[in-house]
């Protein structure tokens, strides 16, 4: 039981509407399974949420008792920061719920909340929030990262439209931060990760978003610099409508893709319209995928936003392994896409790839000290992933990330999405991810977490007094 011992674990137990598993106990080793399976840790215990109240107990118990504490949402952290040996996890999976306010387009989600749920209780409404692009990813994680997805550039970041969250700090304080209640935490959050409390929930700003159109278009891989070149300079000068992340796959063994290109590797493109789709302005608008030359295959159709926002799950499940790193552009040069060429002919396995997701349009109108994220200035965030089921495969597509990563870091802005930083970053990564808002964020963490209670994170220190 690590460094709780079982006086102390019945203690929490009796304490809490949630439930207590320990190692031995039935269930507990399924419920430390985290998104990716390169994680297997094994936390001394493993505490569920139902409440606010649960939160508070969890917290004070962690501080009674000294144990070490890892907060879990949705458990997509690529390091696997929501778990830890020997430590205690507070896991807010059972607070998941998204209440809509069609009135005021506005949704309050609880802590343990997934995308797919704020989707789904949107989507009634003809409603939608900037927000990832898998719906197995916990609201709270990417939130607090920042958060870009296929509504980005018409809608800004996840954190953009971030109204208030409630938050339970490290002395079981109970607050709510908004840009009128304790503004200098409401700053922190929206991109400062979890370092400064335990949200329980959140409440976002929606749109007007129903039926996207979506896109797929691939090209051979051996065309990645043509294909590349014409992207760079077509997506920042395309309305905000349209959007469309850059990506080198292996084509997935299944529909919309012909057989014919099962398994081929390929650089492509994964649009989202959200302008008019009346006959056929989707056809019309995405003529442009032919300048750097015939696609292989290329595929339109309307969807439901939630079913654009769920398409890689079954791709994607939890139990990959998994390895990935990132990094801010502000370009696309000519030096980098060479890179790009070597490592995307050399794709290690199946589900290995390459993401560059768009951050401009409406996330650049944000100013640049309005919230943590520090590269307003970035055009692109991208990250490399080496993914596959196999655990033997689990060395080659870490040192194909490692080593891909390490090639075009140069040509980077030098700081990264804070949810793309992988295992084993040094903390000197954390502070070029914030830039100048470091120091800030330090003295925010000394207001609220002065004795760096929330550490299992990607972390900001609190300031010396």
């Amino acid at each position: 039981m690590g460094g709780i011992g079982s006086a102390a674990l019945e203690s929490l137990r009796g304490a809490l509407r949630g439930q207590v598993l320990a190692p031995g106990d039935p269930g507990y080793d399924e419920a430390r399974v985290i998104y990716n399976a390169m994680i297997d840790r094994r936390p001394a215990a493993i505490a569920g949420c139902v409440d606010v109240a649960d939160v508070r107990t969890v917290i004070s118990f962690a501080q009674d008792t000294g144990v070490d504490l890892a907060v879990r949402g949705g458990g997509h952290s690529g390091p696997g920061l929501c778990v830890a040996d020997g430590a205690l996890t507070l896991d807010l999976a059972p607070m998941r719920w998204a209440d809509v306010s069609p009135r005021t387009s506005t949704v309050r989600v609880g802590g343990g909340s997934l995308l797919g749920d704020l989707d789904h209780a949107a989507h009634t409404f003809g409603l939608a929030t900037p927000a990832g692009i898998v719906s197995t990813t916990g609201v709270g994680g990417l939130t607090l990262g920042g958060g870009h997805g296929h509504l980005t550039r018409r809608y800004g970041l996840t954190i953009d439209n971030l109204l208030s969250a409630d938050v339970v700090l490290a002395d079981g304080t109970f607050v709510t931060a908004s840009e009128e209640e304790h503004p200098d935490l409401f700053w922190a959050l929206r991109g400062g990760g979890g370092n400064f409390g335990v949200v329980t929930s959140f409440t976002f700003r929606l749109h007007p978003v129903d039926t996207v159109g979506v896109a797929l278009t691939v090209w051979p891989v051996d065309r990645t610099r043509e294909v590349l070149q014409w992207y760079r300079e077509f997506l920042p000068s395309a309305p905000t409508e349209l959007t469309g992340f850059y990506a080198l796959l292996a084509v997935p063994p299944g529909p919309p893709f012909p057989e014919a290109i099962h398994g081929r590797k390929m650089c492509g493109v994964v649009w989202c319209y959200t302008g008019d789709l009346a006959g056929d302005r989707l056809e019309k608008v995405l003529t442009v995928v032919n300048a750097p030359g015939p696609p292989a295959f290329h595929f339109t159709a309307p969807m439901p936003y939630p079913a654009l926002q769920s398409l890689f799950d079954d791709l994607m499940p939890t139990g990959l392994q998994w390895y990935w790193r990132g990094d801010f552009f502000d370009a696309v040069c000519d030096d980098a896409i060479a890179v790009h060429e070597k490592y995307g002919q050399n794709l290690p396995t199946g589900l290995s790839t390459m993401h560059l997701y768009p951050v401009d349009g409406a996330a650049h109108r944000v100013a640049a000290d309005e919230t943590a994220w520090a590269y307003r200035n970035a055009m692109w965030s991208g990250v490399i992933a080496g993914i596959d089921p196999d655990p033997a495969n689990a060395d080659l597509v870490r040192q194909w990330c490692v080593d891909y990563w390490t090639d075009l870091h140069p040509y980077s802005m030098g700081g990264a999405y804070i949810n793309f930083l992988g295992e084993e970053e040094s903390a000197d990564r954390v502070r070029g991810t914030y830039r100048d808002h470091f120091d800030r964020l330090a003295a925010v963490k000394r207001t609220y977490d002065p004795g760096n209670f929330f550490h299992a994170n990607q972390n900001i220190p609190p300031a010396a007094p």
